[in-house]
C-alpha cells in the first residue's frame, strides 16, 4: 500500500454526534432566554468547533456581542460536558472498519476540532481511544482544520510523511488540511458539511464507509 499512516476525522466521519451538541446547545439557549433551535438546524452549524458552534446559535441574524458570546460558551461547554456521549453513536461500518484498518499495522491517528477536554472522554466513552497512537484535538496546535498544521503535527508525532498519509473525512475543511499538508483526502458522504455535501470531484475519493476507504487504498 502506498500510504504509510491514516488520519480519521471524529464529528460526522467516526460518530455521529449531532445529538449531544443539540443537547448542550438548547440547554445553554435556554440558560440566556433565547429560543432553541431543532437538531437538523444544530446540524447546519457543525464544522468548525464550539466557539463558531455557539456563535451559530447566537446570530439571529446578527452576530452577538463579544460579551455574550464568551457567556454562551462557557455555559456551552458546562452542558456538553454533562452530555458528551450520552447521544453520541458509531456511525454505521465504523467499529469493523477501524478493526480493519488497525490490523493493517499503519499508525492510525484522530484530527478533530473538538477542544481535548471533550474529545479524550467522548473516545473513551465510545470505546474508540484505543485504536489510536496520536489524538489531535482543536487545542492541540495553533490552527485547526481547514489549517494543515493538525495534519503535519499528526504526521510528525506518527513519524510519517503528510504525502503518504491518508486523511479521511466529511467536509470539505477535511478536504482542505489534508491537501494543504500534502496528504490524500477521502470523504465520507453522511457527515456535517454546513449542509453542502461533498462530492467526489471535490476530493480523491468518496467512499461509503471506512471498509471501502480501506479496500480502495490497497489498490494505490
Amino acid at each position: 500500500m502506498h500510504f504509510q499512516s491514516v488520519t480519521f476525522d471524529l464529528d460526522g466521519t467516526l460518530l455521529d454526534t449531532v445529538g449531544d451538541l443539540a443537547e448542550a446547545s438548547n440547554r445553554m439557549l435556554r440558560e440566556l432566554g433565547l429560543p432553541t433551535y431543532g437538531e437538523d438546524e444544530i446540524r447546519l452549524f457543525i464544522g468548525r468547533g464550539i466557539n463558531v458552534l455557539v456563535e451559530r446559535c447566537l446570530t439571529r441574524p446578527e452576530p452577538p456581542a463579544a460579551e455574550q458570546l464568551d457567556r454562551a460558551i462557557a455555559a456551552f461547554k458546562r452542558h456538553y460536558a454533562e452530555v458528551n456521549g450520552q447521544f453520541t453513536d458509531l456511525y454505521p461500518g465504523v467499529l469493523e472498519g477501524l478493526q480493519a484498518w488497525q490490523a493493517t499495522g499503519l499508525p492510525m491517528a484522530v484530527i478533530t476540532n473538538k477542544a481535548a477536554a471533550f474529545t479524550e472522554p467522548l473516545l473513551e466513552r465510545k470505546g474508540l481511544r484505543g485504536f489510536f497512537s496520536v489524538v489531535v484535538s482543536g487545542d492541540t496546535t495553533a490552527h485547526k482544520k481547514p489549517h494543515p498544521e493538525p495534519v503535519f503535527h499528526a504526521c510528525r508525532v506518527m513519524g510519517c510523511t503528510p504525502e503518504r498519509n491518508l486523511h479521511i473525512g466529511d467536509s470539505i475543511h477535511d478536504i482542505h488540511a489534508a491537501k494543504a499538508a500534502g496528504s490524500a483526502a477521502y470523504c465520507v458522504p453522511y457527515g456535517y458539511n454546513e449542509g453542502q455535501a461533498v462530492s467526489a470531484a471535490d476530493c480523491d475519493a468518496l467512499v461509503g464507509d471506512l471498509g471501502e476507504a480501506l479496500r480502495l487504498a490497497r489498490t494505490c
